[in-house]
């Protein structure tokens, strides 16, 4: 691809409100979007995240009441997944998770486990303060937006709407989630959903803050 190819994309991308309930993502589009997500970096390497694919009508209509940012694309998206966030319960700098993701993912040996176990164990206590479990959740939550934002430029690079959603009532999901979907809240919480189709309309204009206003060079 050329620059003005992925310009282009970044162009093209835009929060699509409504999708073309007729029209569908393909398998082969849309886990290749999917497989962008898990190569996406996260802070330590440690990938606090889950992708849900909530492709079943009738669980897309459970989330309906407490995702008011998200009705329209329910009903209408060819994809539409939600992101669970690890709580400590799996990132704490003693959990037995973290350990064995050092070991049996990346692959490290014994040497390299002790010494890097005791930067976390830093980087928690100290470094980023990360004393309680809110704020662990915070911190793995900005690492899950990583693949988000990589796979709405994937799809956007494939000519695939997408639509990020924010707007849902944080308990009732989760409530929903544990009810429903089997997730155990305890040890995972949603930190977003996003939808991919294909627009029934044709976005606005763009509009963004100059390369001034958001850029500084020093």
């Amino acid at each position: 691809m050329t620059k003005r190819d992925i310009l282009k994309a970044f162009q093209f991308r835009h929060a699509c409100k409504e999708f073309d309930p007729n029209k569908k993502v393909s398998k082969d589009d849309m886990d290749f979007i999917l497989e962008t997500a898990r190569l996406s970096p996260s802070s330590f390497g440690i990938e606090p995240w889950h992708f849900i694919v909530v492709q079943d009508a009738e669980l897309r209509e459970k989330l309906k009441n407490g995702a008011w940012g998200a009705t329209k694309k329910l009903e209408t998206a060819s994809h539409f997944v939600v992101c669970l966030t690890m709580k400590s319960h799996f990132l704490k700098y003693d959990s037995p998770y973290v350990k064995d993701f050092m070991k049996n993912v990346q692959h490290l040996s014994d040497e390299v486990i002790e010494p890097r176990s005791k930067f976390y164990t830093e980087f928690q206590k100290s470094d980023f303060d990360l004393s309680d479990d809110r704020k662990l959740f915070d911190w793995a939550a900005k690492q899950s937006y990583i693949p988000l934002a990589n796979m709405m430029t994937t799809a956007a690079m494939l000519g695939i709407d997408s639509c990020p959603i924010e707007g849902f009532k944080q308990a009732e999901t989760d409530a929903v989630l544990q009810q429903d979907f089997g997730v155990d809240t305890t040890q995972y919480g949603i930190s977003y959903m996003v939808a991919f189709g294909y627009r029934v309309n044709e976005p606005k204009i763009k509009t963004r803050r100059s390369t001034e206003e958001v850029i500084t060079w020093r």
